[in-house]
This record gives C-alpha cells, sequence and structure tokens, in this order.
C-alpha cells in the first residue's frame, strides 16, 4: 500500500485519494454485508454514536494524516512509524485505564521508539531538524504519519467493546461514517484552495492504483486486521504487523531505492524490540493461565 500510494500522491491529492479508497471500499463492504449477514445487520442497535466516533477517529484521522504525512515522507518511514503502534497501545491503556505497563514492555518501547529517530534522521537528529527548520517537511510528515497511527489505535482498542458484532459488520458500520468524514474534509479542502476537485481523466489513468488500494487496502486489509483481532488475539495481530516494514523496505530496494546502513540498523532494532516484547507478554500471558483457572 504504502509504495502505490506515495506514487499515486504526485498525481492525486491525498484528500480526493482518502475519500475515494474509502467510498468504494465501504460501498463493497455494505454489497457483502447484505448478502452475508442481511439487512438486519446495517442497525447499529443503539450504539451509532460510538461506532461514528471510532469511524471518524481510527477511518477519517488514520487516512488524512497518514495519506498527507506520506505526501512528505518515504513509504519506509510510513511502514517503520506505523509499526509502533503496539507500544503506542500499551502507553494509551496506561494513560486511558491506568494499567501501568511492565517494564520490559516499557524498555522494548524506548527501544523501538530510539529505531524509528534512527530511520527518520537517517543517524544524523542535529541535521534533521536543521533541514525541518530551513523548510523540510519529512519530519513534518513523519509526525502526521505517528498522529495516524495513534488515531488507528484507539479504533483497534474501542473495537473490543463491539464483541458482539462480525467483523464485517463492525468494519462496515464504522466505516460508512468514517468514508462521510473523508468526503467531508475533501470537499473543505476543496472550497479552501487547499486541494483541486478530482479530474476524471487522472482517476482514470490511475484507475489500477485506485482499485488496489480500495479492494485489497481497505476491503481486505481492513476487515482482516478486525478479523485477525477478534480470532488471532491482539499479540499475534500485531506480531504479524511487524512485518510491514520488512515487505515496504524490500518494495522500496526492489525499485531501486538505497538506503544508508543506519536506516537498516534502526528498522532492525525496532523490529526486534517489538518482537521481543510480543515474545514476552505471550509468555507472561501463557503463565498467567493456570492461576487464573484456579
Amino acid at each position: 500500500m504504502f509504495p502505490l500510494a506515495k506514487r499515486t500522491l504526485v498525481s492525486i491529492d491525498p484528500y480526493t485519494l482518502g475519500s475515494i479508497r474509502y467510498l468504494i471500499g465501504v460501498a463493497v463492504l455494505a454489497a457483502l454485508l447484505a448478502v452475508i449477514e442481511g439487512r438486519g445487520a446495517f442497525s447499529y442497535a443503539g450504539r451509532f454514536l460510538h461506532a461514528a466516533l471510532l469511524g471518524v477517529i481510527g477511518i477519517t484521522g488514520f487516512n488524512a494524516l497518514v495519506w498527507f504525512g506520506l505526501s512528505f515522507t518515504q513509504p519506509e518511514h510510513t511502514s517503520i512509524i506505523l509499526a509502533l503502534q503496539a507500544p503506542i497501545a500499551a502507553l494509551a491503556v496506561w494513560l486511558l485505564r491506568g494499567q501501568r505497563p511492565a517494564g520490559f514492555t516499557l524498555g522494548c518501547s524506548v527501544l523501538a521508539f530510539a529505531g524509528v529517530l534512527l530511520v527518520i534522521t537517517r543517524g544524523d537528529p542535529r541535521g534533521a531538524l536543521s533541514g525541518f527548520g530551513a523548510g523540510g517537511a519529512e519530519l513534518l510528515g513523519d509526525l502526521l504519519v505517528l498522529l495516524g497511527g495513534a488515531s488507528w489505535v484507539i479504533y483497534g482498542l474501542g473495537g473490543a467493546s463491539f464483541a458482539g458484532w462480525s467483523a464485517l459488520r463492525f468494519t462496515t458500520l464504522t466505516g460508512i461514517p468514517g468514508a462521510l468524514g473523508l468526503c467531508v474534509l475533501n470537499a473543505i479542502a476543496v472550497a479552501t484552495g487547499h486541494a483541486s476537485p478530482p479530474v476524471v481523466d487522472v482517476l482514470l489513468a490511475h484507475a489500477w492504483q485506485i482499485g488496489y488500494l480500495s479492494i485489497v487496502s481497505v476491503v481486505l486489509g481492513v476487515f482482516s486486521f478486525n478479523a485477525a483481532v477478534k480470532h488471532l488475539g491482539t499479540l499475534d495481530t500485531t506480531l504479524l504487523l511487524n512485518l510491514v516494514p520488512v515487505t515496504v523496505f524490500g518494495i522500496e530496494a526492489a525499485l531501486g531505492r538505497s538506503f544508508a546502513a543506519v536506516e537498516l540498523a534502526g528498522a532492525g532494532v525496532v523490529i526486534a524490540a517489538l518482537v521481543a516484547n510480543n515474545l514476552y507478554l505471550r509468555r507472561r500471558w501463557r503463565a498467567e493461565q493456570p492461576r487464573r483457572a484456579a
């Protein structure tokens, strides 16, 4: 998704790309929900405000922040920053629910953030900050992506309160208000001159890219994420998400992009820290099961 989106954003602004891909994706999800679960599944059962809030935060917020940030930064930066969702979630639970993470988790979180800093500054924080002050926008893009990742963490945590809904129903009913939110943002951006109205010829020229970002990324991607959390649990899902930066770095390398050794080292630190924390939490969870059963 990220390498493809980065190259598509050269021709289509992030507001238009975000709204169109979700309008198409949600339309497909709604058709699937109607066929598989019936018209009754479209009822919010008194939970519209909760679902709409999650949709606006997770889908509108994630797409607006990440796509806009990606237009300034690099795909590999985006993927490695979004890999921080596990430590961000741990910190969010600590802040919102008062559940302090284990010391090992905090240590891994600090290590992961340090690895991300190595990647986005290429081992030269002073030079990166200097470039930002002189007008460079890459760090701004990285910050927007980080905020987008935090929005998705809120979406993922909030989904736990919809245990009675299937993954398809939750994805669709949060996707509808999320897509509408993206359309509102797009309309505001056009009205204020921050974006141009969509040009049909340009959209048709990028039809397969939009199709991929709609069907594969939204329909299969978001639905599969929500289904994985329900069937595999948060730990296993998070562990598998750590493959995303590996894939993106591999794709960019295949397309001819070269990386500094410090960037690869930073990415390795992030992935190693996240995997170590996942294995630690898994072992602790297994150790607690006999006590819970007793």
